[in-house]
């Protein structure tokens, strides 16, 4: 997941906004414009002060930022770009409003500034991540295990009893978590062809479940997992592994809303099993451009071509 936005850039967004525009239709029309999804201004009270209905939206969008960090970053980054604040100069006291305006934007723009030069930063560790698999790749012991597993998983795909293709899932996956320092857990077990456990990444606890049918997965068995997700607590997020990949329908139906659920398929696995990814990598992968995009069902070879 993307480092959260700084509590001093959330003070120095509100500040922006609430002295950038002295009309709240002006205001309205300029949010309007930054955001993806501007439903979320009809659910404010536009009769309130000012500094209140910005108060409340930004609030919400720092609250969830699983949702909205890519609206929240292209907000500030609009406000920050502002130059021109001659629509002030022209009302009563004008000057004095269009320098206070100025002035909130300036302090946002140092926040821009220092936030992007933390994504640099992240890039940067991003690639030595990619180097050190590269490393661990080449040391024989991981190597092994992984030529092990997918013996295992050729020996899967050729079965044709669902049990033991269930079994044999099961093993691969708890082995892949264990190998690159997932932490399953316990709760691992199969019912029928379907897997559910749970793992952590990063301090974010993950429900996972793996599904061996021959169809692809769609909107109702997706539904089943975020039912899950909604009773844990709100740093829950889903892993949902289908083999045979997932329903358009499916996809659509989660990827608006509060995103929960990241997808993977045979061929995430696959290249797991490889070594062209290792699986942390895989999921941080998928986990940022679900944050930044909306699209939770990011495709492997979108990402090793953009390695």
């Amino acid at each position: 997941m993307r480092k959260k936005v700084a509590s001093g850039a959330i003070i120095a967004l509100k500040e922006a906004l609430t002295h950038l525009y002295w009309y709240k239709s002006d205001l309205r029309s300029f949010l309007t414009s930054c955001l993806r999804d501007p439903r979320i201004l009809s659910t404010l009270n536009w009769g309130d002060y000012k500094r209140n209905v910005v108060g409340n939206l930004i609030d919400r969008m720092d609250k969830n930022q699983d949702l909205f960090q890519p609206d929240l970053l292209n907000l500030m980054s609009e406000v920050a770009l502002i130059k021109d604040f001659s629509h002030l100069e022209r009302l009563e006291d004008g000057e004095i409003k269009a320098a206070r305006a100025r002035e909130t934007v300036f302090a946002l723009r140092e926040w821009v500034s220092n936030h992007e030069s933390s994504l640099l930063e992240q890039e940067r560790l991003e690639e030595r991540r990619k180097k050190a698999h590269e490393e661990i790749m080449s040391k024989s012991a991981v190597q092994i295990k992984l030529d092990e597993l997918r013996e295992e998983y050729f020996k899967l795909l050729a079965s044709d009893q669902p049990q033991k293709k269930g079994f044999r899932l099961e093993r691969i996956i708890r082995e892949l978590f264990e190998l690159f320092d997932l932490d399953p857990k316990a709760s691992f077990r199969i019912t029928d062809e379907q897997i559910d456990g749970a793992f952590n990444q990063e301090g974010t606890d993950f429900l996972f479940e793996g599904k061996l049918q021959q169809e692809l997965v769609g909107a109702s068995e997706l539904d089943s997992l975020a039912g899950k997700l909604r009773r844990k607590l709100e740093n829950t997020l889903g892993l949902f592994l289908s083999i045979n990949g997932f329903s358009e329908d499916g996809v659509k139906a989660h990827t608006s809303g509060r995103r929960l659920i990241i997808l993977m398929d045979g061929s995430d696995l696959m290249a797991v099993l490889e070594g062209r990814i290792d699986l942390f990598q895989l999921l941080s992968r998928k986990r940022r451009h679900a944050s930044r995009t909306g699209n939770i069902y990011l495709k492997i070879h979108e990402i090793l071509t953009k390695c």
